[in-house]
């Protein structure tokens, strides 16, 4: 009964290199006729991860845009490391030291919402805030929860919201209500990082340059708090597929407030429209659901944000 319902595949994060390539097999799999067909209409993606280079050497003019690192200090890494921050030269020791004194402003800000509580300080793990081991926070247990004693000594982290998923999850009574076969799941996460397959795809923009030769919708937004997948440079790989501004940046609003920022392009029968939420971090939903959810509602109704 849904078969016939336009299709759009949407994620975050990650998400933004599965996206387009889970895309590009339906459409491949309507031209090789297959059963049923699947009335692919576009996609949707925010903070997604698209050329991890340029997405990671976007951290720092996006910490400089927002005021997080000195002009002395975005210049000196800007010259000696040539703007390859992610990919630079091991041996150029001007730029080490450039990215060394950023780190050190950066060092207790939250990678994925720079204006809320870093609390990777209140665990074992400490992960470079460059963010170059290509890691996100994934502490799901319960171990760190707060006592009534403590809780006004540390700050409200937001992980604390995740930790009755992973309670619920690895309740064995759930998992059997799921059907999930005994001994298969040892210990659910929230985000597993130790799936068993090679990250090989380093960059998808190809899969968004074929799509904009289609006739295709296709909605990018990002949060713009989120330091893991800058804005910035979902900006630059944007504009690397040489579209045609349809319509100029400009602020969109929910309840007479600004919501965020807005700019659409257009390249024949194939249109994407880009935007930020204001506010949000990394996965925007979490941070805006009702401006998320505005955007989402216009958007598919083919209505100006």
């Amino acid at each position: 009964m849904f078969i016939k319902n336009p299709l759009y595949i949407a994620g975050e994060s990650y998400g933004g290199k599965l996206i387009p390539m889970v895309a590009m097999e339906v459409l491949r799999g309507n031209e090789a006729g297959l059963q049923p067909p699947m009335s692919l209409q576009g996609y949707i993606f925010g903070n997604g991860e698209t050329v991890i280079i340029d997405d990671y050497n976007s951290r720092i003019p996006y910490l400089h845009r927002m005021a997080l690192i000195s002009d002395e200090y975005f210049e000196s890494a800007k010259t000696s490391c040539g703007e390859k921050y992610y990919d630079h030269d091991p041996n150029n020791l001007q730029c080490l030291h450039a990215l060394e004194q950023i780190n050190k402003c950066i060092e207790n800000i939250n990678l994925v919402h720079i204006l809320e509580p870093n609390c990777e300080k209140f665990k074992a793990r400490k992960p470079d805030k460059l963010g170059w081991d290509r890691s996100f926070s994934e502490d799901d247990s319960i171990d760190h929860i707060l006592l009534p004693s403590s809780r006004q000594d540390q700050p409200w982290c937001r992980e604390h919201n995740y930790i009755p998923c992973g309670v619920w999850a690895n309740d064995p009574s759930v998992q059997e209500a799921l059907h999930i076969r005994t001994g298969t799941v040892t210990g659910w996460k929230r985000c597993n990082l130790n799936i068993s397959y090679v990250q090989d795809v380093e960059n998808v923009l190809p899969y968004h340059e074929f799509f904009s030769k289609r006739g295709y919708e296709v909605l990018i937004f990002s949060g713009d708090h989120d330091m893991a997948c800058p804005y910035v440079g979902t900006l630059k790989w944007i504009r690397m597929l040489n579209l045609t501004v349809k319509e100029n940046w400009r602020p969109w609003n929910v309840d007479g407030q600004v919501a965020g920022y807005t700019e659409k392009y257009k390249k024949n029968d194939f249109n994407l429209t880009f935007a930020t939420v204001k506010g949000a971090g990394h996965t925007c939903a979490e941070y805006k659901p009702k401006e998320c959810l505005a955007m989402l509602q216009r958007w598919m109704s083919r209505r100006p944000l």
